[in-house]
C-alpha cells in the first residue's frame, strides 16, 4: 500500500514540475511554505492531516494577498458550469495519434492494475481469505 501511495505522489509531483520551473518568487516561497507545513505540523498534532492544513493556509495566503501573481486553475483554461456532452473525438486514427496517447495509457494501466491488486490485498486482510491475483 505504501508503494502505491508513493507512486501516485511521484506522478502528481512530476505533473506539477512544468508549472514550477520558471515561476515567480511568490510561487517558490509558497511551495517552500507548503512543504514546511507538511513536515512540521505533524510534530504538534496528528488530529488533522498536515496536507489539509497546508492547502487551507496557502489558499488563505493566496486569497488574502491578492497582489501575488500565482498561477490558478482558472488561468490554465476556462471552467464551464455545464456538463460535458458525450461524443467521439474527431482525431485521425494514425500511429502518431497512438504515440501521443501511449504514455498516458501506460500510466493509467499501471495505476489501475496497482489499485486492483491493492484492493484485493486489503479485502484479503479484512476477510482473512486469499484471492486469486494472477487470473489463472
Amino acid at each position: 500500500m505504501l508503494g502505491f501511495v508513493n507512486s501516485l505522489a511521484i506522478l502528481i509531483f512530476l505533473a506539477q514540475i512544468p508549472f514550477i520551473i520558471g515561476a515567480s518568487l511568490p510561487v517558490y516561497l509558497m511551495t517552500a511554505a507548503t512543504i514546511g507545513i507538511i513536515y512540521i505540523f505533524p510534530r504538534f498534532t496528528r488530529a488533522v492531516p498536515a496536507p489539509l492544513i497546508a492547502i487551507i493556509v496557502m489558499t488563505a495566503v493566496a486569497i488574502g494577498t491578492g497582489g501575488l501573481h500565482v498561477l490558478t486553475v482558472g488561468d490554465l483554461g476556462t471552467i464551464t458550469k455545464a456538463l460535458p456532452l458525450f461524443h467521439l473525438p474527431m482525431v485521425p486514427l494514425s500511429i502518431e495519434t497512438l504515440l501521443v496517447i501511449l504514455p498516458y495509457s501506460v500510466t493509467l494501466v499501471i495505476v489501475g492494475l496497482l489499485e486492483s491488486l491493492l484492493t484485493a490485498s486489503i479485502i484479503d486482510e479484512m476477510t482473512d481469505t486469499k484471492s486469486n491475483k494472477t487470473g489463472k
